[in-house]
């Protein structure tokens, strides 16, 4: 028996990286998968990724391992499909007991976008991903986890959320993932009576094919060894942040809500 046999759970932005690891890691659990994202072949922008992958989507990898999963494909930031991914997996499960609200990330360099010349534009595309992309998910499945009076919302912030670069740089997305970490504690105080909790986690340098890709290239310390910055001496990989969401979707944090978890190896900071 899996801890999460017969659970219902939505992953957003699962089709690579770490949305993937959470999804196949709760589905390695028992829980039957939504796996949502604006294209659920996105791994094919990357070729770290495209090499990892052993199906053709992680519906496909899901359903190999003998997993029950869904495909479902939609821009979190448009709220009307937000809602209705939401009625989807309700009409096709009867429940959702897990949200972890992945979907999200960066556009632009660190170097081009500093925080006291942010290209408007870049500003709504990373704020909207980010931080509306998180509430509209949230408000989804909020409605259906209260009538159930159970459930497990997992939101993810970052490392850029809870300390700036020294540079400066990155300024919208690490606004954006700081916002989120708050408004999972104001979250976790409105779901809370319902049995529902809400944490967050603040991965660090994880090595995806993006940040290894774009992200740290682009940054005015690409050419540095990231690992020196960090306690364990190395940078983290997506089983280390998918282990911390399966702490956070099963029963052995059932008395933490509000919380937001850093999973960076003690990078060091400021």
């Amino acid at each position: 028996m899996g801890k999460l046999d017969g659970k219902v759970a939505i992953v957003t932005g699962a089709a690579r990286g770490l949305g993937r690891a959470y999804a196949r890691r709760l589905a390695g659990l028992g829980a039957r998968i939504a796996v949502a994202d604006l294209n659920l072949r996105s791994y094919e922008e990357f070729d770290a990724e495209a090499k990892d992958m052993t199906a053709d989507s992680t519906v496909a990898e899901i359903q190999a391992a003998g997993g029950a999963a869904l495909g479902i494909e939609l821009d979190v930031t448009d709220r009307d499909a937000v809602e209705a991914m939401t009625a989807r997996v309700v009409a096709e499960w009867s429940r959702i007991d897990v949200l972890v609200a992945n979907a999200g990330g960066g556009r632009g360099r660190p170097m081009d976008t500093k925080a006291s010349g942010l290209d408007p534009a870049l500003l709504q595309l990373v704020v909207a991903m980010n931080l509306f992309g998180t509430v509209y998910s949230c408000n989804a499945v909020a409605g259906v986890m209260k009538q159930q009076r159970s459930g497990k919302i997992v939101t993810v912030s970052s490392v850029a959320g809870t300390a700036p670069s020294a540079d400066g740089g990155y300024a919208h997305y690490g606004a954006a993932k700081a916002a989120i970490a708050h408004y999972t504690r104001y979250l976790a105080q409105d779901l809370g009576p319902f049995g529902i909790t809400a944490n967050c986690i603040a991965p660090g340098v994880i090595t995806t094919g993006r940040i290894m890709q774009t992200v740290i290239p682009g940054s005015s310390q690409g050419n540095r060894d990231r690992s020196e910055l960090v306690a364990l001496r190395r940078l983290g990989t997506v089983e280390d942040c998918a282990r911390v969401v399966e702490f956070l979707a099963t029963d052995l944090s059932d008395y933490v809500t509000g919380a937001v978890i850093p999973i960076d190896g003690g990078l060091v900071r400021g």
